[in-house]
């Protein structure tokens, strides 16, 4: 596919992930597939009502990206288990990663979460989480980690990897480059690691070189200002993190995503225009705004302006695109 034949909206809307309010299709819904084109939509309790509801929900927006003459939707959602799992009963309920006794118990949850969510149209799993959470600290990630190990969370989280995309249900490693050693919460503020590259070549990135070695489909990045990495950026908005660390350093070649620009950490430290447009520098493929329509069309407004301003970033999104759409004719197609 030719790229350089797409409109600038095109390419930006390609580049979102959206959250909504609503269990059914809807003109608030119509207006982020037909209208910005959104390459992704990502389900929350609040979108849940039932399997068959859910069933029914995909189908109508993967309709109507189609009628639109758009890519087919991903269609993400947070099932790791334990205390991140949006779908509750009938869905099977697993006790989280810290709970995983070894790759037989990752491998069974992998099958079964990859199963249920085919069924009813969602494609993607933002998991596994491959954070290493070290004793003693209280790290925010305690609860959601398989442990300590990172050799051990490096083998664990790639055999969850392996089971959800042999199934065709697209996994996304987090948090790069790692937030287990952190404790305070970015859904609230900004964490600050003072971790230099090589301490975090022999922890934190042990198990995302696993991931990229697997072929994961995309790696979400971090809320996390790595100062001995980037001391102006976090990682889900810096060049240094996402382009020169995880695309030439480990070699990654799938897509890579923010975690929620509307999250305290980012929300409280840059202006969101200058985060969107900080992500287009970056080469990160995918903006994800989970709740606010308005922020989503503000995102898709600074998109299209920049894109259509600078050849240098029309020329990077239509790689984040090719990325994009070779992921979706590869599970989608």
């Amino acid at each position: 596919m030719e790229f350089n034949t797409w409109t600038d909206e095109q390419l930006a809307g390609q580049r979102l992930m959206a959250g909504f309010d609503g269990t059914h299709m809807d003109a608030a819904l119509e207006h982020l597939v037909a209208g910005l084109r959104v390459g992704g939509l990502i389900l929350f309790k609040r979108n849940i009502v039932s399997p068959e509801q859910i069933a029914g929900l995909c189908r109508s927006a993967q309709a109507c990206a189609r009628g639109s003459g758009l890519p087919p939707l991903f269609i993400a959602i947070d099932q790791e288990g334990g205390q991140v799992a949006r779908l509750g009963p009938p869905f099977t309920q697993f006790a989280g990663n810290p709970a995983m006794r070894g790759e037989a118990d990752a491998a069974r949850f992998a099958e079964i979460t990859a199963t249920e969510l085919a069924a009813v149209g969602i494609n993607m799993n933002l998991a596994p989480v491959v954070d290493v959470a070290p004793e003693g600290i209280g790290s925010i990630m305690a609860a959601r980690a398989f442990g300590s190990d990172p050799r051990e969370v490096a083998r664990l989280g790639g055999t969850v990897i392996d089971g959800l995309q042999s199934r065709r249900i697209m996994a996304v490693a987090k948090h790069f480059p790692g937030i287990g050693g952190t404790i305070l919460d970015s859904h609230r503020d900004r964490p600050v690691m003072d971790a230099d590259l090589t301490a975090l070549e022999a922890f934190d990135l042990v198990p995302f070189r696993t991931a990229v070695d697997r072929a994961v489909a995309g790696i979400m990045l971090a809320h996390i200002l790595y100062t001995r990495l980037d001391p102006e950026w976090p990682a889900s908005l810096s060049p240094r993190i996402a382009r020169d660390l995880l695309r030439k350093r480990l070699g990654f070649k799938g897509i890579i995503m923010t975690d929620d620009l509307e999250m305290g950490a980012i929300e409280r430290h840059y202006g969101f225009d200058v985060s969107v447009r900080q992500v287009l520098k970056a080469d990160i493929d995918i903006v994800m705004i989970c709740r606010s329509r308005e922020k989503l069309d503000q995102a898709f407004g600074v998109m299209v302006r920049k894109i259509g301003k600078s050849e240098t970033l029309r020329r990077r999104a239509e790689a984040s695109v090719a990325r994009i759409m070779a992921l979706k004719m590869h599970y989608l197609g």
